[in-house]
């Protein structure tokens, strides 16, 4: 792991299987390995302390014997013992019960060791969803905090809506493209995955659903499933004059109480909503009386020409709710968002935030303000496009070089991600984890539609040229290889 907390010597004269023991002793000791824990595979400790597997399962073994862990085919180990349960009077709580029982639904499980593997040295992110860090504008960045330690107010707490001339900000910069927002209709959240947090648990009952696209990148989270709301894919209309009879359908079938869509370089397929198709939504919808999410976390990406205006840019009647963010096009970590809608919707999800942690960072909004206000993010995303270009066009040639005849893609006209479908396709899972051991990590389609078994989703934007081509390299020997124990 990148920010590993510890790892055996292998200078000291102590056996490393003896420091493996202590060290499980420790973790068991105090409690951070709690009776009941699932302890990580051996392999994946091996690879964490940097010794053989079998250095791993002589530790076990003898933690075993000690009568401190268990493993069981099937149920891998667990710890069922500490120092201290002989002595006590009675048995400690069963933490995994409480963490099972917990409201919110763990995430997919693939998605977990997605986000353990990213930080493994070495790994070649192929699916990352966000930019390089060579692409992070330091020198802009630095600029930006200098003026903003000029002009910020002492860091207290914000308004509940957040910092007003950041909202103001937010107005101005929305209306570029089209969109008319007082900065009371514009709340600041940590993030789009935040503003659907919100909507999650504010604004639909238990038990209601919502409308996506299928596949979809809302189908790899667990947030409004953990609120009860269910997902209901409606497969790709094609012929834009059949959006209206469609969108009744499943509204209907499934009693949607929401549509979620993102028009413009859709994750994971990159694809663009047409304007024909645009307006013959916003029509459905008004007729319908189906209120929109619009995710337009990527809008601001396009690398061929400006895609049609936004749902929200046409939105008379207050029916859309629109996300927007600085995560895809600055930083992730500033994680600074937005979300614009009709006043009383904004304050109650402002309300929701203020119990869920007081606002955003004040630190950060001041700096979102200042990114907005002084020209210096528009000059940003035209570099930031240029370089996307590039990458795009090198990822394509790529593709083209080791994935011909394996499988085939649509060029993206933005945003971040190739759509690719398999034409030799293995098991999903079982590619996921071929790949990984090879030191490449996909994001299989399958999490954002769990009846895909052929597409994966390879961005262009994180990975560098050259590892971006060592990682395709990589999996298509995998494909081959696969291709041959069919035949």
């Amino acid at each position: 792991m990148k920010n590993v907390e510890w790892k055996p010597d292998g200078q000291s004269g102590v056996p490393l299987y003896k420091q493996i023991i202590h060290y499980i002793r420790g973790k068991i000791a105090r409690g951070e390995w709690p009776i009941g824990y699932k302890i990580p595979p051996e392999r994946t400790l091996a690879e964490q302390f940097g010794v053989n597997r079998s250095t791993v399962t002589n530790a076990f073994a003898e933690l075993a014997a000690e009568g401190l862990i268990e493993g069981k085919r099937g149920s891998g180990t667990r710890v069922i013992n500490n120092t201290w349960t002989l002595l006590a009077a009675s048995a400690p709580p069963d933490w995994r019960a409480y963490v099972e029982a917990g409201a919110h639904r763990p995430n997919l499980s693939m998605i977990q060791r997605i986000n353990e593997a990213e930080f493994v040295p070495g790994t070649i992110r192929l699916g990352t969803g966000e930019m390089s860090p060579d692409m992070f504008p330091s020198e802009m960045m630095a600029l930006v905090l200098e003026r903003t330690a000029r002009v910020m107010r002492p860091l207290g707490y914000e308004e509940p809506l957040g910092l007003y001339e950041l909202r103001e900000a937010v107005s101005q910069h929305v209306r570029l493209f089209g969109i008319q927002a007082s900065p009371s209709a514009i709340l600041i959240v940590s993030g789009a995955l935040q503003a659907l947090h919100f909507i999650s648990i504010g604004l639909l009952p238990r038990g209601s659903a919502i409308l996506l696209e299928k596949p979809s990148y809302l189908c790899s989270m667990r947030v409004f499933q953990s609120a009860g709301i269910r997902l209901a894919g409606i497969p790709e209309i094609k012929k834009p004059e059949m959006i209206p009879a469609r969108l009744s359908h499943y509204k209907h079938k499934h009693e949607a109480a929401l549509l979620y869509t993102i028009p413009s370089f859709h994750n994971p397929t990159g694809k663009v909503m047409s304007e024909e198709a645009r307006q013959q939504l916003m029509l459905s919808c008004e007729h319908e009386r189906l209120p929109i999410i619009e995710d337009d976390v990527y809008g601001e990406l396009w690398l061929d020409e400006k895609p049609p205006a936004s749902l929200k840019a046409r939105d008379k009647n207050g029916l859309v709710l629109y996300i927007g963010s600085l995560s895809k096009t600055l930083s992730p970590g500033l994680r600074i968002g937005w979300i614009i809608g009709p006043e009383p919707v904004i304050r109650r999800l402002a309300d929701i935030k203020m119990q869920t942690d007081y606002g955003s960072s004040s630190l950060s909004q001041w700096v979102a303000k200042e990114w907005l206000t002084s020209g210096l993010y528009g000059e940003h995303l035209t570099r930031i496009r240029e370089q996307l270009r590039t990458r795009r066009e090198m990822a394509l040639t790529v593709l083209e070089k080791y994935m011909k005849g394996l499988a085939d893609w649509e060029a993206p006209a933005g945003g971040f991600y190739v759509w690719l479908r398999l034409l030799i396709a293995p098991p999903l899972q079982k590619l996921f984890e071929s790949a990984l051991r090879q030191g490449v990590l996909l994001n299989p389609g399958n999490i954002y539609d769990p009846g895909e078994r052929e597409r994966l989703r390879i961005s262009y934007a994180y990975a560098s040229p050259a590892e971006f081509e060592e990682g395709v390299r990589r999996l298509a020997r995998l494909l081959i290889e696969a291709g041959r124990k069919k035949q």
